[in-house]
């Protein structure tokens, strides 16, 4: 299989990978319930290889559009906070499941969401530019977010340790190792060499996350499904809504089609994978359900993937030029 076969391949490969863990982990729940400690892991390997695929040495081109990053960075850390927390209220009394949502949809997605732009025929050369800006500035406010909107909340206690951890663990190790690889890649063959194999993996690694993710959280997603009803009108309205808001800031914005549609897409993804080692580690009582609560999400967004991507070229941008803005 060549690489563009596999890259265009990526949903089914995705789905293939979930529906496997999913029957895996419900078959034989205690041997799945093992993944768990690969879930950091695999999630780092992931990372790296995202990473090796942006030019980081050469990103001054893709952040010059400053209509794009402006409207990127409204829409994902004003409005749909905004729309978020408009959405959970109804789950105060629910602390565990508003924790784990809280903790997926504060969060812009910096991995899939540039093939999912790809396919909906968005400029996924500056969603993928725009990932570290996106990546960096979720971590730094999401804590500030949780802060204000669990306040008040019983059985909620955020702690920075986990945030730190996760941060050095699965952000500044690979983000150093693949600065380092591109450097050296100047000057080395065999490290160009190794650059060029690891570009086949952002796909295979992706799966491999979610087959680790989906089977070791499945069983207690199932076990809880009646517990986790509560979030799925919540999930259904920010599947809804988002979109919305990455078109409409879009507009204001006066962004290009292209740029106007990868705005879209990043409001309406979310970065559930990254954010599930912060789920578990929350405190003993609720982690489990705020980790359900984190996978759920996942699942109702990779189906509403297949709307966006089918939906987002048809109402956003038409009427706007293609040029990059």
């Amino acid at each position: 299989m060549h690489r563009d076969a596999l890259e265009q391949n990526q949903i089914p490969i995705y789905f293939v990978a979930i529906i496997t863990a999913a029957l895996g982990g419900l078959v034989a729940p205690s041997a799945a319930a093992g993944l768990e400690a690969l879930v950091t892991p695999t999630i780092a390997v992931l990372m790296y290889a995202m990473f090796l695929q942006i030019p980081f040495l050469h990103l001054r081109e893709g952040l010059s559009s400053r209509s794009f990053m402006g409207a990127l960075l409204v829409a994902n850390f004003i409005l749909i906070p905004l729309l978020v927390w408009g959405l959970t209220r109804a789950l105060s009394g629910h602390p565990a499941i508003l924790a784990g949502a809280l903790l997926v949809l504060l969060t812009p997605c910096i991995d899939y969401v540039v093939v999912f732009t790809h396919i909906g025929k968005g400029n996924s050369k500056l969603m993928l530019s725009a990932t570290p800006i996106l990546l960096l500035l979720q971590l730094v406010l999401l804590p500030l977010y949780l802060g204000l909107m669990l306040s008040g909340v019983s059985g909620v206690v955020v702690s920075i340790g986990p945030f730190i951890k996760a941060f050095l663990a699965l952000i500044v190790a690979p983000l150093v190792l693949a600065l380092l690889t591109e450097a050296i890649a100047k000057r080395s063959a065999i490290i160009r060499t190794w650059t060029a194999l690891w570009a086949w993996l952002p796909v295979p690694a992706m799966a491999i996350v979610l087959v680790v993710v989906v089977g070791s959280q499945i069983a207690a997603v199932v076990s809880d499904i009646e517990k986790l009803l509560p979030v799925m009108p919540v999930y259904i309205g920010f599947l809804f809504l988002a979109p919305l808001v990455g078109a409409l800031v879009s507009k204001l914005f006066k962004l290009p089609t292209g740029a106007a549609r990868a705005v879209t897409f990043s409001a309406s993804t979310r970065n559930s994978l990254v954010v599930l080692p912060l789920a578990l580690a929350l405190p003993e009582d609720i982690r489990g359900l705020a980790a359900a609560a984190v996978i759920t999400q996942t699942l109702v967004e990779l189906v509403g993937e297949l709307i966006y991507i089918r939906a987002i070229p048809a109402f956003v941008g038409q009427d706007q030029s293609s040029a990059t803005g």
